[in-house]
């Protein structure tokens, strides 16, 4: 019994252009008491010209779309749903009509003349007719677009947009119904995390309290940011170069300059350098065999030379003024 009333408005909505003409506030009073029913007028030629023909004393939002699949207007299908929310929102915030806004749909398949006459070649469009007269009636009659390439495609962003052009009369906001799937997937997954963070806490806090793993994973950090890795993402350094003469270069002339293999080469000496300053710092004095080490101290205390030398060196590349070196690599 509930659908006969929709059904009878329907058919006085379908017929109601073909009638007497009306006025203004007699075709408002008509529009919105089946928009009750129907927040998006779903319009046909007709019925689009009656909405949006003047004189008229209230504004009118209509989306000019193409749900039909033939025509591919992928735009149309997703905006649909945002446009009937932004008109259910607004009936509901507005029951008594006091903004005085109509909200009406014309797809493609009702209205190929008027997307003639309006020069229209895409879809969706959405166009506000002002009033043409009373207190809030424009200086020009002419519909305002909607750019829906600067603007956004929710029904946020066409109220913002309706909103910014109805000053001075009510503008109810977009409420959007309680999304239950959503919350109760969410806290499905946070009990789920919880559960397993629970479940195997007395596997992951020995490792993640583990003081060695941290000192590694941080050594291998500032030997990574210090080479010059971030300099490689933002610079897109090649990998190698040629030397000119068939060869490869490995480390590129100046300091603003690197290549992808230099940063590796640099970080593993970095890192060879730490290992044997540790070692000797750390390591060597809790041997308690005094020939083992002496040993110990000679051997890393000579990588530990040469290391640094191949590194002086390879600054003295980088750029020819560096003043320091040390033996064998001069």
């Amino acid at each position: 019994m509930r659908i006969l009333p929709s059904l009878l408005g329907a058919c006085l909505f379908t017929g109601f252009s073909s009638a007497e003409k009306k006025s203004s506030e007699q075709r408002f009073n008509e529009l919105h008491k089946l928009s009750k029913s129907s927040p998006s007028l779903q319009l046909k030629e007709t019925s689009y010209k009656s909405l949006t023909s003047s004189p008229r004393d209230y504004s009118a939002a209509v989306l000019l779309t193409a749900l039909d699949p033939r025509f591919g207007c992928q735009l149309c299908r997703e905006f649909q749903p945002e446009w009937d929310l932004l008109a259910r929102s607004w009936l509901k915030g507005d029951k008594a009509g006091e903004a005085r806004l109509l909200f009406g749909s014309l797809d493609f398949e009702k209205g190929k003349d008027v997307f003639a006459s309006l020069g229209l070649q895409t879809a969706p469009v959405v166009m506000l007719f002002p009033p043409t007269e009373g207190p809030h009636a424009a200086s020009s009659p002419e519909p305002i677009r909607y750019d829906f390439t600067t603007g956004g495609v929710g029904a946020e962003s066409i109220h913002a947009w309706i909103s910014r052009h109805m000053a001075g009369r009510p503008t109810p906001p977009v409420q959007r119904p309680f999304n239950y799937m959503r919350w109760a997937t969410g806290a499905t997954i946070l009990l789920g995390v919880g559960t397993a963070l629970a479940t195997a806490s007395p596997f992951i806090l020995p490792i993640i309290q583990n003081r060695n793993i941290w000192a590694s994973i941080s050594l291998v950090s500032v030997l990574l940011f210090t080479s010059g890795h971030m300099f490689n993402h933002i610079r897109k350094v090649p990998y190698i170069a040629g030397d000119g003469k068939g060869g490869i270069s490995y480390f590129a002339g100046g300091f603003q300059n690197q290549f992808g293999l230099e940063t590796q080469i640099v970080a593993a000496i970095y890192g060879l350098l730490s290992f044997c300053t540790i070692t000797l710092a750390v390591k060597v004095p809790r041997m308690t065999d005094a020939k083992t080490q002496q040993a110990t101290v000679f051997i890393w205390g000579a990588v530990l030379f040469l290391m640094y030398s191949f590194l002086l060196s390879v600054f003295r590349f980088k750029n020819a003024g560096y003043p320091f070196s040390l033996p064998p690599f001069m």
